[in-house]
């Protein structure tokens, strides 16, 4: 019943449409019907097909998940599309006027369906089943698909075809998963392709700097696509006597183009609606649609506090609780029994709370326009919010003095704030270099005297001590590596901090961190013979009879004389801390153990006893909470607190309660225990306004930390406001993705993008593809080509032959008509599977067992490093080494130096391969090995003089390849190669995909990055806006990938052997 196309259900559509008539938004992959009097397209994550006249829409698939992607036949009697219903996109088909859906593909990658044969017979489509995505084709009758372009790294898609078999395309991630980043011109830009299956004649239409991309083509002959030649926006473009020609002129940018197969229209996106552009009278316009609109995103949904709370604080009387959860601001008893949901604005999120001295009023913070500002209210629910800054940056991470007089808090991304708790008034202290997020918390001294903070010098982080009275600020550590998380010791003579002396931060963080306590001044340990002397002291007698006098009249003055007590309590003048700068940072002592990795220490004081909490991974590798317990005469104990990998503790008196991994509990700090309290509320939100509030928090935080002041010429703020235009119209979560993502787009840059998924998305069906490590002949699935080098059929015992017929699957027999990916696909993956294979040429038959594996990327990538490997061996005489990094982690760094040892000492030169290198941090290492050269010799009695270092790479030629594909720390590491001249660089220039990138979560969990640090030569080049030349300029096309030439490493070699003459 639910493949089935909705013809009952489409007429009851019909007639609910012509009653609700509106302008309809986020429709999206359009196809137009053969005739171009009917338009599929996808809408609130169905397809729904429209008259084109009319407008009168119905919706005719209700699958779950989404369908997108549909394409007309163009007999016009099929429409293929493709679906997530298993949890991943699958190509089906379905009659164009109603029948049974059919599944085609069933891999558990993505299969994007992108045009039809002109038969009618096959279907054409993008799947990622072997590399990062390509073309493959299926007959309509069903079977098993077959890739149409060889070569691991030719990327095929956007696909046409012309009634002469030519096949236009594209080949870049500008016209894929990143088309909607506009304005990029670089080596790695998209152009109109074809290759003719028949003739094997490649051609190439466009060269333009700029973006061409998604080909179209009608039963004339004729080629529509779109380009932002003219004025940076995508428009609709043709070939007009063989001749570019642009046919539309819009300022704002148009999607997906596809023409009808008579010629006569071309349908495509632009602002989120459907447009239609007329061949005949060279006019577009909106399509006017009538259709039933769902109306799911208002509509309340439960959440629950239970374990979900981000923020807290406890009442000065410890009988109430403040937290946040999900946005929201809430209240309750210290045993959460009793909870409330406070009023906050709908538009905003809360995130910090804080309980002012009265134990009445709470200070938290919340966004308007997506910044942070500071309100009050009323911690009982009975007033209404009162907004206390009103700020177009960020303020967070507040603390409150001791006394609850004052506040301390970072704004933007170098204020360091106070602000006057009575009066509520804001005042900057000071400015430094803090950046935008991922702070430390500021804190007051215990006696108020100081605030303690952390500003960045040369990346790494410093701890600082200003002064409030004296207005005087003084670098405490100036390490050059970083210092975190500074806290007091209660009685003020000491800072503890977490910091990895041995390694800076950047570029790939700390290694090691731990746990220190700085002395403030020289301190002596306490001496065993005062304890001694003590036991030994006379201590004074009185009367008991005076004593019981003395008592009595001490408590009657007790209460006369409160007032006074009080007032000299608070005129009692401050003692300043001593602090002693001279050589501070030598009393430097370790706290934490001396392995595994510490961090955000927390430090309470009971008597002569000092509690130090923090996160450490020491004990099995798990983060959990520790303490260190100090106490004179007796060893250091340090022992577990909890499992959690975060925390932050609140204290109301001598009671403690600390939240951990969004659990609320009490903290026993002595005894290192702590107890849950149970909290759970239901409350109530509506994703259309959780999207409002994301969107503008995603919008401030790029506009804050965005690493270019000029946004690449971007009006950010206009942007914005014509974005946010579009926000009322949200059909689902999905709409909301591509929205910011298209407005991230209009930054021209690399490394943003916001992910967000939700429940509201889930699908019941689920699928996992088991790869077996064979590969089988083009045009006979069942047939074993060859066995994959590595993959997990790649073993002794394993006898596969070319030529042999897979027979069975698991004790089933295979159908040969069928889709190979059906036997090898169920809702999750087997350990082990059984394949019966019959032997070419004989009539008998043999069994294997397997343990199947998730994917054959890894292995087809190496199997292009081993064919580069063994081309260079043999052409170069075995005298150059060869080494391929696929990224810059520090997994692959790791490989780097074992293929460096193993291969590069017997030889006499260096091919460094960085194409398609996708990046990562570890430029400096690669760097330092590379340039290492000889400095000495050593030797044993008689015996061969070695050199040191081992692996003085720099003394021998090296040769650098790069290509357009080479990306973000990959050009670092180019930039720096070229800098240190430690060689040659020869390819393309690389893709300008460089800005080191952190980011930030948003309410729901989603998450957005921040590329927020530029990449600069030293003579003040923008890496991302320019790339890394080579030095010798060579190209490698599509046809040489495509025969296995590759006239980059052809050259390398070429240049290296000239060097080794």
């Amino acid at each position: 019943m639910k493949k089935v196309l909705l013809l009952v259900t489409a007429f009851f559509s019909c007639f609910c449409a012509k009653s609700q008539s509106s302008e309809v938004y986020f429709t999206s992959s359009p196809t137009l019907s053969p005739d171009a009097k009917s338009v599929v397209f996808s809408y609130e994550s169905d397809l729904w097909k429209a008259d084109v006249n009319t407008g009168a829409a119905t919706r005719i698939t209700a699958m779950q998940g989404d369908e997108t992607n549909a394409r007309f036949s163009p007999d016009g009697k099929w429409i293929a599309f493709s679906s997530n219903e298993n949890g991943n996109s699958d190509v089906y088909v379905v009659p164009a006027e109603g029948g049974t859906i059919r599944q085609l593909t069933y891999h558990s990658t993505y299969d994007n369906v992108e045009t039809w044969s002109w038969d009618s017979k096959t279907i054409y489509f993008e799947s990622g089943s072997q590399n990062g995505g390509t073309t493959y084709k299926i007959p309509l009758s069903g079977g098993t698909p077959e890739r149409l372009f060889q070569h691991f790294f030719n990327c095929i898609h956007n696909v046409a075809l012309s009634i002469d078999n030519e096949v236009f395309f594209n080949d870049t991630w500008e016209s894929d998963s990143q088309a909607m980043r506009k304005g990029y011109k670089g080596d790695f830009n998209p152009d109109i392709q074809s290759y003719n299956l028949k003739t094997k004649q490649y051609k190439r239409y466009t060269d333009y700097r700029g973006k061409d991309m998604w080909p179209t083509t009608d039963s004339k002959g004729n080629v529509y696509f779109v380009s932002d030649e003219e004025n940076g926006n995508y428009n609709l473009y043709t070939f007009l006597n063989r001749q570019k020609t642009a046919l539309t002129h819009f300022t704002e940018s148009i999607k997906r183009p596809k023409v009808s197969t008579d010629g006569s229209k071309v349908v495509f996106e632009k602002d989120y609606q459907l447009w239609l552009y007329d061949v005949v009278s060279k006019q577009s316009q909106p399509l006017k649609m009538s259709l039933m609109r769902n109306m799911t995103l208002p509509k309340l949904q439960d959440f629950d506090v239970k374990n979900e709370i981000s923020a807290f604080d406890i009442s000065p009387d410890n009988k109430k609780l403040a937290f946040t959860s999900r946005g929201q601001l809430f209240v309750s008893d210290t045993k959460g029994k009793f909870a409330k949901q406070l009023p906050t604005r709908i538009d905003g999120r809360a995130m910090e709370v804080k309980w002012l001295g009265d134990s009445t009023t709470l200070l938290f913070s919340q966004t308007v326009g997506g910044y942070q500002n500071w309100f009050t209210i009323s911690a009982d629910g009975k007033g209404k919010e009162k907004q206390v800054t009103k700020d177009t940056q960020s303020n967070r991470n507040l603390t409150l003095s001791k006394d609850k007089k004052m506040g301390v808090y970072l704004s933007g991304r170098n204020e360091v704030r106070t602000i006057d708790l009575k009066t509520m008034e804001s005042k900057t202290i000071l400015k430094e270099e803090l950046w935008g997020f991922y702070n430390d918390i500021p804190l007051f001294s215990p006696n108020g005297e100081y605030i303690l903070f952390t500003a960045y010098r040369d990346f790494e982080t410093d701890v600082f001590l200003h002064h409030i009275k004296k207005n005087e600020t003084v670098n405490l550590s100036k390490t050059g590596v970083s210092e975190n998380n500074p806290v007091w010791s209660p009685d003020s003579k000491y800072l503890y901090f977490t910091s990895d002396r041995m390694n800076p931060s950047y570029p790939f963080g700390p290694k090691s961190p731990k746990i220190y306590r700085l002395e403030l001044t020289k301190l002596d340990e306490p001496y065993r013979t005062d304890k001694f002397d003590e036991l030994f002291k006379k201590e004074d007698k009185k009367d008991e009879k005076e004593d019981v006098k003395d008592k009595d009249k001490k408590g009657k003055k007790d209460k006369k004389d409160k007032k006074t007590a009080d007032k000299k309590k608070k005129d009692k003048p401050l003692v300043p801390i001593k602090i002693d700068m001279v050589d501070i940072m030598d009393r430097l002592e370790l706290v934490s153990p001396s392995f595994g990795s510490q961090g955000t220490p927390y430090v309470i004081q009971k008597d002569d006893k000092t509690f130090v909490f923090y996160t450490s991974d020491h004990g099995e590798g798990k983060t959990s909470i520790w303490k260190t317990t100090y106490e004179p005469f007796e060893p250091t104990k340090t022992e577990k607190v909890d499992d959690a990998n975060g925390y932050e503790v609140a204290s109301a008196g001598d009671k403690y309660y600390i939240l951990a991994d969004g659990k609320l509990k009490t903290l026993d700090f002595d005894k290192g225990k702590t107890e849950a309290i149970d909290i759970s509320f239901t409350f109530r939100k509506n994703l259309s306004d959780e999207f409002h509030q994301m969107f503008y928090e995603a919008w401030a935080g790029i506009e804050e930390n965005f690493y270019n002041e000029t946004f690449h010429k971007a009006d950010w703020k206009a942007l914005r406001d014509k974005y946010a235009g579009f926000l009322p119209n949200l059909t689902s979560r999905n709409d909301f993705r591509i929205l910011f993502n298209d407005l991230l787009g209009e930054l021209n840059a690399s490394h943003l993008g916001l992910y967000s998924s939700g429940k509201e998305e889930s699908v019941y069906y689920k699928s996992r593809t088991m790869e077996t490590g064979l590969l089988f002949e083009p045009g006979k699935p069942y047939v074993v080509q060859r066995v994959i080098k590595r993959s997990s059929i790649d073993k002794e015992d394993k006898k596969i032959l070319a030529g042999d017929l897979l027979t069975h699957v698991n004790g089933i027999a295979v159908d040969t008509s069928k889709n190979r990916d059906w036997y090898f696909t169920q809702p999750s993956s087997d350990r082990e599977i059984e394949l019966k294979l019959k032997r070419k040429g004989a009539d008998s038959s043999y069994t294997v067992k397997i343990h199947p594996q998730g994917s054959l990327y890894g292995n087809l990538y190496d199997e292009w490093i081993d064919w580069n490997q063994n081309y260079v061996d043999k052409k170069g005489k075995n005298r150059i080494a060869y080494v391929h990094m696929k990224n810059m982690g520090l997994s692959e760094y790791e490989k780097f130096v074992v293929d460096m040892t193993r291969d590069w000492y017997k030889k006499d030169a260096l091919i460094f391969d960085l194409r398609y290198n996708t990046g990562g941090n570890v430029h400096d290492l690669v760097l330092d090995f590379l340039a290492r050269k000889p400095y000495m010799k050593w030797k044993y009695r008689e015996g061969v003089a070695t050199t040191q270092p081992n692996f003085g790479v720099a003394a021998k030629p090296i040769i650098l390849l790069i290509n357009e594909q080479s990306l973000s720390d990959a050009e670092v590491t180019a930039a720096g190669f070229k800098e240190l001249k430690l060689g040659k660089i020869i390819g393309t220039e690389t893709y300008r995909w460089i800005i080191f990138t952190s980011g930030k979560g948003l309410v729901d969990g989603s998450f957005y990055r921040l590329p927020s640090w530029g990449c600069y030569t030293l003579d003040g080049k923008n890496l991302e806006q320019e790339g890394v030349s080579p030095d010798i300029y060579i190209k490698q096309t599509f046809t040489e990938r495509l025969n296995d030439q590759d006239p980059q490493l052809d050259r390398a070699i070429e240049e290296i052997m000239k060097d080794l003459k």
